[in-house]
């Protein structure tokens, strides 16, 4: 069993907010070193930021949790048939051990039915991230330059009517059998 078993996966609502900017920022601490810049968007966002994109009707951000616990959390937006994924962040000891992948998997779960292709963007030096979206079926599209960063972005293209089966598809990109 990994750790990544024991794992629930929730929606995250308000009463979550101080909890998860701390694990955003104690996650993407990393990425800001990895870049030399503190003021990467994860790290810059305010609570009430927070708050008010948790409370957003087009916007799902679902949390990992380890007993009671906050370990990981992931965003995305809705917008038409399109979806955005951002803001991946798993606690620093919990790291490769899964729980990335599986919230990854997780979200399509809580995607519309009309939803045909979901997008992800990350740092373009973040090999590991761009590795893990890459198993998980997202292809690189492009890169975009924002101020100091330059963003990988990748899709995966839902099929119509395709059955989602999280587990099969989190075992094959473990390299589970």
């Amino acid at each position: 069993m990994s750790q990544s078993d024991s794992v629930r996966i929730d929606v995250l609502k308000r009463d979550n907010a101080g909890e998860l900017l701390t694990v955003r920022r104690a996650a993407f601490v990393t990425e800001a070193q990895l870049y030399n810049d503190p003021n990467i968007p994860a790290l810059t966002q305010t609570l009430e930021e927070l708050i008010v994109d948790l409370e957003s009707p087009d916007v799902v951000t679902l949390g990992a949790w380890e007993g009671h616990r906050l370990v990981g959390s992931i965003r995305v937006g809705l917008e038409g048939d399109k979806a955005t994924i951002g803001r991946l962040a798993v606690v620093p000891d919990q790291q490769g051990l899964g729980i990335g992948t599986q919230l990854l998997f997780s979200v399509l779960g809580h995607l519309p039915d009309t939803t045909r292709e979901v997008w992800v963007f990350t740092g373009q030096n973040s090999k590991h991230n761009i590795a893990m979206y890459n198993k998980a079926g997202y292809e690189f599209q492009f890169d975009q330059v924002n101020g100091d960063l330059t963003y990988a972005y990748l899709r995966k293209v839902l099929e119509s009517g395709a059955i989602v089966d999280d587990d099969a598809d989190i075992n094959a990109v473990r390299g589970d059998n």
